[in-house]
């Protein structure tokens, strides 16, 4: 597989150096990649720098992940506004386990010819004496055209922010990263975001100038919605990867919710599917806009590889809820996280006690039915459901054993119309 063409037609590449298409066709290539532990997970921003090592692993490169824990001390002004937190040595390494774990679901570590490889930077900066970094490193980099650089100068100029020589002491240490792993691993590419395009070329320029060698690199865009708003931005915030953080549930809705104008193109980056498969949910999307098969495809395969199919399963099933279908195997969490934006209202746990509350006054106190009439009414015509199954009597009381792990009651009326209970202790 010809890796440039398949960054290429997938909408994955914004620009790679002199020499790289053919670097990359000559031969097997250790390539790198380099993620800043900022946090325990990844989110679905860095998913597309994690589907490029995919591909280039499928391509017969052998893919190097790097997490950032020495760099992550320092942070990226790549891309930032402002001067990043800086974090405690024992906070990036809790976040570099958690990236780890999570890269193992898409890279093959134990691939016979071309396994990936997952290194830690703070192994070689960790001990890395100051002096010696100046002298071998520091000299080869001139101050004028690291302030050329884009990352560095909108900072500098920022009268708000500027730029301190912590962050401004990042690009070397990049540099360094690829120089160490030319030399430790024989790595000769770098990839990463169309912001990282100053910090690769600095460490090629660095390999050349040390030790006389040619390294190249490759970037892929920024990615934003067809609305102009970067890609993974909610107003929930970050779509995280673990699912502590965001639930199977909300990851598939993240996808499943893709606009039309969006579909395809999120296809191509974020999924591993042919071009003739893409082409024709690009067609049924077209035809059927709101069949959504473009969606839903997108939404399973992504969640299938994040969450596996115990993940999807539960999803899937989460999803079914709120068209209708049965509340069995779903946790009170699961529930929570289901009926998060529906409307809701609270039962003391103390009136569901004996006989119960009977459902019209529920259905009233909750405002599900305007008055005990109305809750009556739609009794009778069969239109009131809880946890899922009809009412099928106004007499019907609601008592502890009706509640979900005594936690949730979840009523609806006709087919969409839903209401969370929360039952207070």
């Amino acid at each position: 597989m010809d890796l440039i063409e398949e960054y290429r037609w997938r909408g994955l590449l914004q620009d790679a150096t002199e020499g790289a298409a053919e670097m990359l066709r000559s031969e097997p290539r250790r390539i790198y990649i380099g993620f800043d532990p900022t946090a325990s997970s990844l989110h679905v921003g860095n998913l597309l720098t994690v589907m490029g090592l995919v591909h280039a692993q499928r391509a017969g490169h052998s893919p190097i992940a790097l997490v950032g824990g020495g760099t992550g001390l320092i942070g990226d002004p790549s891309g930032k506004a402002e001067e990043r937190k800086l974090q405690s040595r024992e906070d990036v390494e809790r976040n570099a386990l958690g990236i780890h774990a999570q890269l193992e679901r898409f890279l093959d570590f134990e691939a016979r010819t071309n396994p990936a490889t997952m290194v830690n930077n703070l192994d070689w900066l960790g001990s890395l004496p100051l002096l010696d970094f100046l002298r071998d490193t520091g000299k080869h980099f001139s101050v004028n055209a690291l302030l050329g650089k884009e990352s560095i100068r909108r900072r500098v100029q920022s009268e708000e922010t500027g730029l301190s020589y912590t962050e401004f002491s990042y690009i070397l240490l990049q540099a360094y990263d690829f120089l160490a792993l030319h030399d430790r691993l024989g790595c000769t590419g770098q990839m990463g975001g169309s912001d990282q395009w100053g910090n690769i070329t600095a460490g090629i320029d660095l390999i050349r100038r040390v030790r006389g060698a040619k390294a190249f690199g490759v970037v892929w865009p920024l990615m934003t919605t067809s609305s102009g708003v970067k890609f993974g931005k909610t107003e929930a915030g970050a779509v995280w990867l673990d699912p502590a953080r965001t639930s199977p549930f909300r990851f598939y809705q993240f996808w499943l919710n893709t606009d039309d104008g969006d579909a395809v193109r999120w296809l191509k980056a974020f999924t591993l599917f042919s071009s003739a498969e893409i082409e024709g949910l690009a067609a049924d999307l077209k035809a059927n806009p709101a069949g959504r098969a473009a969606q839903r495809a997108l939404a399973e395969d992504v969640t299938r590889r994040v969450h596996d199919e115990d993940g999807l399963s539960r999803a899937l099933r989460a999803t079914q809820v709120l068209f209708g279908g049965a509340l069995d195997g779903l946790s009170a969490d699961e529930i929570a996280d289901v009926f998060s934006d529906v409307p809701s209202s609270e039962v003391a746990g103390t009136e569901l006690g004996g006989e119960g509350l009977n459902v019209v006054d529920l259905l009233a106190h909750t405002g599900l039915a305007s008055s005990k009439g109305d809750a009556r009414r739609s009794l009778e015509a069969g239109g009131i459901y809880l946890n899922g199954e009809r009412v099928d009597s106004v007499e019907r009381g609601v008592t502890h054993q009706d509640t979900i792990e005594g936690r949730f009651l979840v009523l609806r009326k006709g087919k969409k119309n839903h209401h969370l209970v929360r039952v207070r202790r």
